[in-house]
């Protein structure tokens, strides 16, 4: 068994968090592990942003700091997540390779004194990252430290200029074949730009007006297979010096999107997630719950890593404000990731720097030290980590670690396709559409996962789709074909008008799900932000309508002022042996609730537990041949649940009505026969 296996036991709970002692002087060293053990810490990430303190100079490595830490935490029993620096060039790299650095769509290119400084299309920094990545893995891969690989750091790096523009026009040239397909589907006849050679074709920079949305698109997905390369470059390095460690990189959500999370997905071993809430209360909960089932959803349902979060403050930055967390919360969000599948939590970061551009980032140990209240969080959470690491068994072999009923769409392209200035409405864009259905489900006690149309929907009774301007055709009869065997789905305005290419359906909106929905979309009314729509049923909507002819479906709820008066703006339509939901405007929160719980009716979808809904969270985890169902109150009322098991927060038996108290929560390891 190679040492390292030692780190990396079955039934462990990983805790811990990204450590940076290059930053402190060695003398701090013993006191952390100390700390460290005292809090049952056994992961560390190390090498995030060490570039500088690995190779100071082009070629010249100085290890013996990292070769002295890798040891120590070997020692203490403390496994490392050895990261690859490649997200922070050092000065040395920016003034050697000025056209590696990044360049904004203005045209400005930005220079060092803060991360991600680089352009991933420039062969330089190529060059630079696969040189380090293959240094750190021809010296580290045999460490008996050694757990996992911590690729890069929150891959999202966009960078335009000559560099960029070169690797674009390659990138067309393999999608297009040829200009006269690529003025074809960009309707370049539009506005005189039609392309006669490749070198007219730049990536899109600011522009007199609005940019052509197709070529947008284009340059999104690009740019997401540059960042992809980047990432596939160093997998290749490390596995081919040893190819049994465990490799990732950590995926930041949910706020930007510059690359596809699936295809990501496909060339790690685990997918792992930097989640940081926005909000404090039950909102930042909901957060919770939305970036987790995000993860072990990328992850193909099974456990992922929490690569960082917050220990006890929350980044309210629209605001301008660090919000202090309530005590008791980081527990309580933490079992809401366990709950949903992560392997445990690790941190940002283990010791507050003194200065530098994030000193008063939240930390495991703050800058008052050890005597805090955050600090003995640290340690009475990670006493519950070691108390509960029987759910860090897998799953039986091609299980999920949730098997939910549910899904949502998501794909990389839905979000890009809604990126342009030139859509009738800002209100069609893609992720506060898919956030707001997340949320409404949650507060019926529904979870969910995430999917593409091309993944297997078979699991399911019911996919959502809330926003998805640009379909493909594949797309479009894979939902077809699962309504037609029994499925149900909804699918919101607007979603199926234009093909992959952002070029629009002739015939009718919605035209690549309208002849499973029974409907035709002839006209769109979007509506101004304080216009309040009622519907038939006593709905209220806003945002936008639409004028919907009825092809086979029946109208559940219609507009009912001038000109849409009478209009369906609800509509049901069974097709084949399934059912399909289509909704032409956007309810308000209670009418959502109240239409997603028929949905959820029809479909046979029911919560976890009768409790759950409206602050109780009900979640079902499986590890190894038990499932544990998971009951956290959300509320400020004590409630009572009948549940029946093992509590492995007590470790006591329950059975029969149980007090759930405020802000408490239950672990119960079922019965087998409720498997």
């Amino acid at each position: 068994m190679p040492a390292s296996e030692t780190f990396r036991q079955p039934n462990q709970l990983v805790y811990g968090g990204d450590y940076n002692p290059e930053q402190w002087p060695e003398s701090v060293w013993l006191e952390d592990v100390r700390l460290m053990r005292e809090a049952h810490v056994n992961r560390v990430t190390i090498g995030v942003f060490s570039w500088s303190s690995i190779e100071p100079r082009e070629g010249d490595y100085e290890f013996g700091w990292l070769d002295r830490i890798m040891d120590l935490m070997a020692e203490n029993g403390i496994g490392v997540v050895l990261a690859t620096p490649t997200a922070s060039p050092p000065p040395w790299f920016s003034l050697a390779h000025p056209e590696a650095l990044p360049v904004t769509a203005d045209g400005v290119r930005l220079i060092h004194g803060s991360r991600d400084t680089y352009n991933p299309a420039a062969p330089a920094y190529r060059e630079a990252a696969r040189r380090v990545t293959s240094a750190l893995a021809e010296r580290y891969s045999s460490h008996p430290a050694l757990t996992m690989w911590h690729l890069h750091n929150e891959y999202g790096t966009v960078s335009y200029g000559p560099e960029t523009d070169t690797a674009f026009r390659e990138w067309l040239r393999g999608k297009y074949g040829s200009l006269a397909q690529l003025n074809t589907t960009w309707n370049t006849a539009f506005w005189s730009q039609g392309y006669g050679e490749w070198d007219e074709i730049f990536a899109p920079q600011a522009t007199q007006y609005l940019p052509n949305p197709s070529h947008l698109l284009d340059f999104k997905r690009f740019s997401a297979d540059l960042l992809r390369d980047c990432l596939r470059e160093q997998v290749e390095i490390v596995r081919s010096v040893r190819a049994d460690v465990p490799v990732t990189t950590n995926f930041m959500l949910p706020s930007w999107n510059h690359y596809d999370q699936w295809d990501f997905a496909a060339e790690i071993d685990d997918v792992s997630v930097d989640h940081y809430p926005d909000t404090a209360g039950i909102e930042g909960d909901i957060q919770v719950a939305f970036g987790s089932d995000l993860a072990r959803s990328f992850n193909g349902g099974r456990p992922w890593v929490l690569m960082e979060q917050a220990t006890t403050m929350v980044y309210n930055y629209g605001q301008g404000r660090i919000l202090a967390r309530e005590p008791g919360k980081l527990l309580f969000n933490t079992l809401q990731y366990l709950a949903r599948g992560s392997t445990g939590s690790l941190f940002f970061q283990w010791r507050s720097p003194r200065a530098g551009a994030e000193f008063f980032h939240s930390p495991m140990v703050p800058h008052v030290g050890e005597d805090s209240r955050t600090f003995r969080e640290i340690v009475q959470l990670g006493t519950t980590l070691t108390a509960l690491e029987e759910l860090a068994e897998p799953p039986a072999a091609g299980q999920r670690v949730n098997r939910n009923r549910v899904a949502i769409v998501w794909d990389a392209d839905a979000w890009w396709s809604t990126e342009t200035r030139a859509l009738p409405s800002s209100d069609v864009a893609f992720l506060p559409a898919v956030k707001s259905v997340h949320r409404a489900l949650w507060l019926l006690g529904i979870n969910a996962d995430f999917v593409r149309l091309d993944q297997d929907l078979s699991h399911y009774n019911l996919v959502l789709v809330p926003s998805k301007l640009a379909v493909s055709d594949a797309e479009a009869d894979a939902l077809r074909r699962f309504v037609a065997e029994g499925g149900h789905t909804a699918i919101w305005y607007f979603s199926g008008s234009a093909d992959e290419n952002l070029n629009v359906r002739p015939g009718g909106f919605t035209g690549a799900f309208a002849d499973l929905l029974g409907i035709r979309v002839e006209e769109h009314y979007p509506q101004l932000a304080e216009t309040a729509l009622k519907l038939s049923d006593g709905s209220t909507a806003d945002c936008w309508a639409e004028t919907v002819e009825l092809r086979g479906a029946t109208s559940i709820a219609g507009f009912t002022e001038y000109p849409l008066t009478g209009r369906p703006a609800i509509t049901k339509r069974e097709y084949n042996n399934g059912t399909a939901h289509y909704f032409a405007t956007r309810l308000g929160e209670d009418a959502l609730g109240t239409h997603l719980h028929r949905i959820l009716d029809d479909a046979g979808v029911s919560p976890e537990h009768p409790a759950a809904g409206y602050g109780i969270e009900a979640v079902r985890r499986y590890a190894g041949d038990s499932a544990y169902l998971f009951l956290l109150n959300h509320t400020g009322e004590a409630v009572d649940v009948d549940v029946s098991g093992h509590n492995l927060l007590t470790d006591s038996e329950v059975n029969g009505p149980t007090t759930l108290g405020p802000g408490a929560a239950l672990i119960v390891r079922e019965p087998h026969t409720t498997i």
